[in-house]
């Protein structure tokens, strides 16, 4: 799996849990001064996840004042960046001058290098939980030169529509389900999260051009794939109402699928056929007709779909369904649960 590693002041007496806190707060690169209303009974937890180059934490902790002062940063100078998106709770974030709160489904950002103080608080009776992912992101993985970032210091930025959204859903997933990753899968991912978060930023920038053309493409491209996994369901799934949601021209959409040595209906084909593979060996799905199954993610001829379904799997749908379904029910069978006992 990703490399990752867990503090939860649950798994310590109440009196102790702020404690556990604070040192891992003084042992982070960027140390900050903490102080919570709950620090007599502080139930938090953060999840690190190393991606290459980029670092993720999911927190969960009840509402905090955190302030990093000139002289914390003169004793730890990392250079890195933080962005960081609110899941729960709001949030507030001032430097250099500029202040905002930041609601659930909003992104801020600042440079871990200068002063700034940040506040995470619940409801105003301090029940709800706060929540936030955020990227820990080195000054030269971001294509910007130094200061061009000034004016984003503290800024609000959605999670919710564009380039954001797209940002917030892999933040969410990649913090919340690293298990279903592996370790070398860690480069890659760090790649995408660096082209989606440079592109945002550079979008709030008001000028695309102060992002390279490459990490335009490539975050184009996911925004894409991810349009097409939202709407497969949708028979009428074409290059054109592909290329029209996403402003650029059919021949442009054909472009940057040829440069992945692949084509947009080969791609929009693949992912509706795992889709269906997944539901013909689900167990629980084993009473849905096959043609519903295929209709559910775009495939309307159910001729056309068995003709494809057996050219990738070299078994027709039906044939697929009943040798994984047999699968499922050996290895779920009593004796088979039995003898798998004894091996332990």
């Amino acid at each position: 799996m990703l490399p990752r590693y867990t503090v939860d002041t649950e798994l310590v007496p109440p009196a102790d849990r702020f404690g556990v806190w604070l040192d891992m707060i003084s042992g982070s690169p960027a140390p900050l001064r903490v102080h919570s209303e709950h620090a007599h009974d502080f139930v938090a937890r953060a999840d690190f996840i190393e991606l290459g180059r980029m670092q993720l934490v999911r927190y969960r902790y009840p509402s905090v004042d955190c302030v990093r002062t000139r002289k914390l940063v003169q004793r730890s100078d990392p250079d890195y960046y933080l962005l960081a998106l609110t899941t729960s709770g709001k949030g507030a974030s001032s430097q250099e001058g500029q202040r905002s709160v930041v609601d659930a489904g909003e992104f801020t950002f600042y440079d871990c290098s200068r002063p700034h103080e940040v506040s995470h608080y619940g409801d105003d009776h301090g029940r709800e939980v706060v929540g936030s992912v955020v990227a820990l992101i080195p000054y030269d993985a971001l294509p910007f030169p130094p200061g061009r970032l000034a004016a984003l210091f503290a800024g609000r930025m959605s999670g919710t529509e564009g380039i954001g959204a797209l940002l917030a859903q892999y933040l969410i997933q990649v913090a919340s389900h690293p298990e279903q990753y592996h370790a070398a899968d860690a480069d890659r991912l760090a790649t995408v999260g660096l082209d989606l978060a440079s592109t945002m930023l550079g979008r709030h920038l008001v000028s695309d051009d102060a992002v390279p053309t490459e990490v335009r493409r490539r975050a184009l491209l996911a925004q894409i794939r991810a349009h097409i996994r939202q709407h497969l369901g949708d028979a009428t799934l074409s290059p054109q109402l592909i290329a029209d949601a996403h402003h650029i021209s059919v021949r442009s959409l054909h472009r940057l699928f040829e440069d992945e040595q692949t084509t947009v209906a080969a791609y929009v084909r693949d992912q509706r056929l795992e889709r269906c593979r997944r539901d013909l060996a689900d167990p629980t799905l084993r009473d849905r007709p096959i043609q519903l199954i295929a209709a559910r993610w775009g495939f309307r001829d159910k001729a056309h779909f068995s003709r494809v379904f057996r050219a990738a799997h070299e078994l027709t749908p039906q044939a697929y369904r009943a040798r994984h379904l047999e699968q499922a029910r050996i290895v779920n069978s009593p004796a088979s649960v039995v003898n798998s006992q004894r091996t332990y």
